[in-house]
C-alpha cells in the first residue's frame, strides 16, 4: 500500500466508499423510473429492484472479498468500477430495448405473472452486474485499509460511515434534484462519471492509465451523446411533451380531436381533453351522474371534491354543462397540474392543491355535495386510498345527501377480484352503492351515498336537463346502473393487498390484448407475426 500514494493515507479509500454507496442508490432509484413506464411504480416493481439489488451486492460482497484476499491489488478493484460506470453509462442508451425486447419475447411465451416475470427479467439484465460489481467495494476496501487489528474495528466502522452518508446522498439528490431537473436518463449518465472520475483519478495518479482509461473516456462520452435524450416512448413520433416528476413519467400526445395524458407508456391512458369541448365518451361522462344524485339542479351551489385531480378533464365538464358548481381538486404531482393549465385546457380559477388525497381531507373541515375519488391508474393503486378508514374520512367529508364517485378503472367483479375488494371495503361504510360499467373501457364506476333517495333525486334532476346530449348519456347510465350487493371482502390500512389484486387484472387484460398474436404465431411463426405487425 505505501507504494500506492493516493491510498496511502486511506482518505481516497474513504472517498471511494462514499461514492459507490451514493452510486447504488442512484442507480436503484434510477432503475424504478427506468421501469415505471413500462411495468408501473407499485410496490411490486419496487420489490423487484431492491431484492435484485440486493441479491447483487450479495454476490458482490463474497467475490470482492475473496478476490481481495487472493490478491490484493486496488488496480483490480478500480477497474471493475471503470467497468460498472461505463455499465451504467449504457442504460440510458440500451436500458429501453432490453426491456421492449425481453417483454416481446416473454408476451408470447408467459401465460400469467407477465409483469412480474417480465419486470424481474429486465433488471436481472440491466442491474445485476454493475452492482454486483460495486458490491465487490466494500470488502475490497476493508481489505486495502485495515492494518492491523487494533484499529480494524475503527476502520470498518469508517468505511461503513461513509458508504451509508454516501448512501443517503444517493437516495435524496435523484429524487429531488437531478430526476426532476435533468430526467432519468441524465441522472445515470451523472452518478456514471462520478465513478468514471474515481477511477480515472486513480490510474492517473498510479501512472497506469494505459489504453484502458482513454477507450472508457471515449466510451462514456458515445453513452453521453447517444443518451442523454432518451426517450422512454422512442417508437413515437409526434409527442407534444415527453417528461418526468417526482411521481411519475408523464406522456401528452395529441390528434386532430383529443389531447390525451399518459403515465405508462406500454398501457393506459390517465386523462383525455376533447378539443371540440363535447362529451368525451369515457368514464368522466359516467360520472356527470354524481351531480345529478346530489341535486344539481335544485341546489343554488354544488360542492365538487376532486382526489386525484389529474389533467382536470372532469372538471373542465363538469363547469362547461353546470352554472352552479364549486369545484376544488386535489392532485400529488405538481407537474401533472402544470401540463393541465397549459395542454388541457383547466380554468385557471379551478382550484387545485398540491397533495395527497388523503392527506387533505385530515387538513380541511369542509363538507362537499359530490366527492370524486380518481386516484387509481393501472395498478398503481395507493393503499392508503383504498381502505375502510379512508372511505370512512370520505363520507365524513360529505353532506347528508352528499354523492362519492369512485372510478375504478379496471372491469373486473366477483370475489377476490380488485374491484370485488373495492366495493366490498366501500360497502362496509356506505349504505346505498350502485356500480355502472363504460362502454368500450376497462372501467367501472361506482357511486355511494348514505342518501337512500340517491337514485331517485338522479332522475327527477335528469327530467330537467336541457342539454339534449347530456341528458342522453346521464339516460344510458341511470339505465345500466346497478345496485351493488356486497361480499365479505374488506382492506384496511393494515391489509390492503391492492397490487397483487390489480396484477391480477392487468394479466388478464395483456393475455386478452396478444391472444390474437399469439395465435398468429402459434400458426404461422415469428415470420407470419412480422407480416402482421409490419404493413
Amino acid at each position: 500500500m505505501s507504494r500506492n500514494t493516493i491510498l496511502s493515507k486511506k482518505t481516497y479509500l474513504y472517498l471511494t466508499e462514499f461514492f459507490a454507496g451514493m452510486s447504488v442508490m442512484a442507480v436503484e432509484l434510477g432503475a424504478s423510473r427506468l421501469l415505471a413506464p413500462y411495468f408501473s411504480s407499485s410496490q411490486i416493481v419496487w420489490t423487484i429492484i431492491i431484492g435484485t439489488i440486493m441479491i447483487a451486492m450479495a454476490l458482490g460482497n463474497i467475490y470482492g472479498g475473496r478476490k481481495a484476499d487472493k490478491d490484493p491489488n486496488p488496480d483490480k478493484l478500480y477497474r471493475r468500477i471503470l467497468i460498472a460506470a461505463i455499465w451504467i453509462a449504457a442504460i440510458p442508451v440500451l436500458g429501453k430495448y432490453i426491456i421492449l425486447g425481453i417483454s416481446a419475447l416473454l408476451i408470447f411465451t408467459v401465460s400469467n405473472q407477465f409483469l412480474i416475470i417480465a419486470a424481474f427479467a429486465a433488471c436481472m439484465v440491466i442491474f445485476v452486474y454493475p452492482l454486483f460489481l460495486l458490491g465487490t467495494v466494500t470488502p475490497s476496501l476493508a481489505k486495502y485499509t485495515v492494518d492491523s487489528l487494533d484499529d480494524n474495528g475503527r476502520i470498518v466502522g469508517t468505511l461503513g460511515a461513509f458508504n451509508t452518508v454516501g448512501s443517503i446522498l444517493g437516495t435524496f439528490l435523484p429524487t429531488f434534484v437531478t430526476i426532476p431537473a435533468v430526467g432519468t436518463a441524465i441522472t445515470f449518465l451523472i452518478f456514471a462519471g462520478i465513478l468514471l472520475v474515481l477511477a480515472v483519478i486513480y490510474f492517473i495518479s498510479e501512472k497506469k492509465t494505459g489504453k484502458k482509461v482513454p477507450v472508457t473516456i471515449a466510451v462514456f462520452l458515445v453513452c453521453c451523446i447517444l443518451g442523454h435524450e432518451s426517450s422512454f416512448a422512442f417508437w413515437e413520433t409526434n409527442l407534444t411533451y415527453e417528461g418526468e416528476s417526482i411521481y411519475n413519467y408523464l406522456q401528452v400526445k395529441e390528434d386532430r380531436e383529443r389531447v390525451i395524458l399518459s403515465t405508462n407508456v406500454l398501457f393506459g391512458v390517465q386523462s383525455v381533453f376533447k378539443k371540440d369541448k363535447s362529451l368525451s365518451g369515457l368514464y368522466y361522462d359516467y360520472a356527470m351522474a354524481a351531480p345529478y344524485m346530489s341535486g344539481v339542479k335544485e341546489k343554488e351551489q354544488v360542492d365538487i371534491l376532486i382526489l386525484g385531480m389529474g389533467t382536470g378533464t372532469y372538471a373542465t365538464q363538469c363547469r362547461r354543462y353546470f352554472d352552479n358548481v364549486n369545484l376544488e381538486g386535489v392532485e400529488i404531482d405538481q407537474k401533472i397540474t402544470n401540463l393541465a393549465g397549459e395542454y388541457f385546457s383547466l380554468p385557471p380559477e379551478v382550484k387545485v392543491t398540491t397533495y395527497d388525497g388523503r392527506a387533505y381531507l385530515n387538513t380541511v373541515q369542509e363538507k362537499y355535495d359530490v366527492i370524486m375519488v380518481d386516484a387509481y391508474q393501472d395498478i398503481t393503486i395507493p393503499f392508503q386510498m383504498s381502505s375502510v378508514e379512508f372511505f370512512t374520512l370520505v363520507r365524513e367529508h360529505l353532506k347528508e345527501d352528499g354523492v362519492m364517485i369512485v372510478n375504478m378503472n379496471m372491469h373486473s367483479s366477483g370475489e377476490g377480484t380488485i374491484n370485488g375488494y373495492l366495493s366490498d371495503t366501500i360497502a362496509a361504510v356506505f349504505d346505498n352503492i350502485y356500480t355502472v360499467n363504460v362502454g368500450r373501457t376497462t372501467n367501472r364506476e361506482l357511486f355511494a351515498s348514505q342518501s337512500r333517495t340517491m337514485q331517485d333525486t338522479f332522475w327527477k334532476n335528469v327530467e330537467k336537463e336541457t342539454n339534449q346530449q347530456l341528458a342522453d348519456m346521464m339516460k344510458l347510465v341511470g339505465n345500466s346502473l346497478e345496485r351493488y350487493v356486497p361480499g365479505d371482502y374488506r382492506m384496511t390500512d393494515d391489509k390492503a393487498p391492492v397490487e397483487l389484486l390489480g396484477i391480477q387484472v392487468i394479466d388478464e387484460l395483456i393475455q386478452a390484448e396478444v391472444s390474437y398474436y399469439r395465435g398468429i404465431y402459434e400458426r404461422e411463426g415469428l415470420s407470419g407475426l412480422l407480416e402482421e405487425l409490419v404493413p
